[in-house]
């Protein structure tokens, strides 16, 4: 269910909470899935709880996971999931454009762009 790559630049909870997001949002995992208990998670892939706790702590500030306590962490209901998701983009669209600015590419070349991809 989740793989790590230990090559991967990347720190280990976020290769688990991409994980995750990209099983929550094809579907694999339902709204109101329970996931693995952190111990039980950290047990599975042989690493320090707090990585797991880290990563379920980001989802859930994120709006994908929702936790009971006592009861666990569960997938959040999918209009909360799909508007995690596109916070998510966003973010990620604001940091391609200002990376895009920096190259010089114009605003004008950037809303060009844009319209034409709605038109599609």
């Amino acid at each position: 269910m989740i793989s790590l790559n230990h090559r991967d630049s990347r720190p280990i909870y976020e290769q688990i909470k991409d994980n995750y997001k990209k099983l929550i949002l094809s579907g694999a995992i339902l709204p109101d899935e329970r996931l693995p208990s952190v111990r039980e998670l950290a047990a599975q892939l042989a690493i320090n709880p707090n990585t797991i706790q880290r990563a379920y702590r980001e989802l859930e500030s994120e709006g994908i996971i929702y936790t009971v306590p006592g009861k666990g962490s569960f997938v959040g209901k999918a209009k909360e999931v799909e508007e995690g998701r596109k916070q998510q983009l966003l973010s990620e669209f604001d940091q391609m454009v200002a990376q895009m600015l920096l190259a010089g590419i114009t605003r004008e070349e950037l809303q060009r762009r844009i319209a034409q991809e709605g038109g599609r």
